[in-house]
């Protein structure tokens, strides 16, 4: 294959469960014990600042404490080879970590927080953010993250992504969060698409390859075995 093909992965929640962080859709994910609307809508963070900053502050310690899996490191080796884009709805850094360098994320950054004053007033944040915590206007600083009821401002730049792929990989999402679910419908009609998950969704897709293991063994399969 050539070197100029492009790959573009989409990868949710199930990508870094074997790094040891917490999968939304699993029983005992870490929204289990938390009302999403309280921890993850601009309505909770306005009712009880204090809970959904702690919520991140745990979600951020919980990052620093984990590495990426061998699946993370697999998809930053193939540029080697070929033109990678990752867009991931996960929050973490642990594409970043392995090695990938063209990583978007669509529901934000834990790693990273804004002005309630001016979304794009981000600063890079590793520690505890709290309640007196501003921004240089002197407004209070969130989390970088696209809460329930919020647009994806970066779905636009990921759906131009999708639209110049050569090759799809979907790993571990369950297909059912929207607007990211959608991105599929974008790529070129009649390219290969890989579909990674141990429990994956019914997708109607020409020229679908699907792997149903986790991670870290389907991501390897598929680069022995098609790449």
């Amino acid at each position: 294959m050539s070197k100029k093909q492009h790959i573009v992965v989409l990868t949710g929640a199930g990508m870094s469960a074997e790094s040891g962080l917490k999968t939304f859709r699993d029983a005992n994910g870490l929204w289990e014990g938390y009302d999403v609307t309280k921890v993850a809508t601009p309505q909770g963070f306005q009712d009880n600042p204090e809970l959904v900053l702690e919520f991140y502050n745990q979600r951020r310690r919980q990052l620093h404490e984990v590495e990426p899996n061998s699946a993370h490191f697999d998809l930053a080796k193939l540029e080697k080879n070929y033109r990678v884009s990752i867009i991931t709805q996960n929050i973490d850094d642990l594409h970043e970590r392995a090695g990938s360098t063209n990583v978007l994320h669509l529901h934000g950054e834990l790693l990273k927080v804004r002005s309630t004053y001016d979304e794009n007033d981000t600063l890079e944040w590793k520690t505890d953010l709290v309640l007196g915590d501003l921004c240089s206007k002197g407004y209070q600083l969130r989390p970088h993250i696209v809460w329930f009821g919020e647009d994806v401002p970066m779905m636009t730049k990921a759906i131009n992504i999708c639209q110049k792929a050569d090759i799809l990989v979907i790993i571990g999402t369950s297909m059912q969060v929207y607007p990211a679910a959608g991105l599929m419908h974008y790529v070129p009609e009649g390219i290969p698409i890989y579909f990674i998950d141990p429990n994956p969704a019914l997708l109607s897709k020409e020229n679908l390859t699907v792997i149903a293991k986790q991670a870290t063994i389907g991501v390897s399969e598929m680069i022995e075995t098609f790449f």
